[in-house]
């Protein structure tokens, strides 16, 4: 599974954080710490729940719980001053406040089967829907939201694709143009598909 926040990306699977297109070095205790609060964003989080998963229940002092507190907001570019993703509620526990985007690498590779490639299309358009998702334009003016950004498109062309229906033209296809201003009858054209989406994403602020 992956996660992401703002400009970070954190992979269960692959076990890394990434903030755009850097890895954050983040030691196992404070990922597992990440990991937890962020499955769990729905509810408040104890004190002794996030002992019993980082210290299989071990007596640990309240400053090494609040030293891996205090990574884990330090890697996602948090603090306890702010809080604006981890939330600490006093005599509760902890909560992940932020907004996230889930992308399921199964759904991804179930879509990786369903997805035409634009060159299986031929020079002409298909009987069926067609569509290909093009890459979203960042206008936060932070270059770290590309990765955002990207995942977006991930996540729309992955949900697309599980209709049977709809020929979804391939990420590496309509990646190609990536960064480059196009004419959208000319990209149908040269895809094959009826239909082209291209949006934009702006950051507004902080959840």
């Amino acid at each position: 599974m992956r996660y992401l926040f703002e400009e970070y990306a954190f992979d269960t699977d692959r076990r890394e954080l990434h903030r755009g297109a850097d890895t954050v070095s983040v030691t196992p205790q404070v990922f597992d710490l990440l990991d937890y609060l962020i499955r769990n964003r729905e509810r408040v989080v104890s004190k002794d729940d996030l002992i019993n998963v980082i210290w299989k229940g071990r007596s640990v002092s309240d400053v090494a719980l609040t030293t891996r507190l205090n990574a884990a907001r330090t890697a996602i570019g948090d603090s306890g001053e702010e809080q604006h993703l981890i939330k600490t509620l006093p005599r509760k526990g902890f909560r992940f406040v932020g907004q996230v985007l889930e992308i399921n690498r199964s759904d991804e590779a179930a879509a990786a089967n369903s997805v035409v490639q634009s060159s299986t299309l031929g020079p002409g358009l298909s009987d069926k829907p067609s569509i290909a998702v093009l890459p979203f334009h960042n206008m936060s003016g932070d270059p770290a939201q590309e990765y955002f950004a990207d995942g977006l498109v991930d996540d729309i062309i992955t949900a697309l694709s599980r209709f049977r229906a709809l020929f979804v033209i391939a990420r590496n296809s309509s990646f190609t143009y990536k960064g480059k201003a196009v004419d959208i009858k000319q990209v149908g054209h040269e895809l094959g598909v009826r239909y082209v989406l291209e949006g934009s994403v702006r950051k507004a602020g902080r959840a």
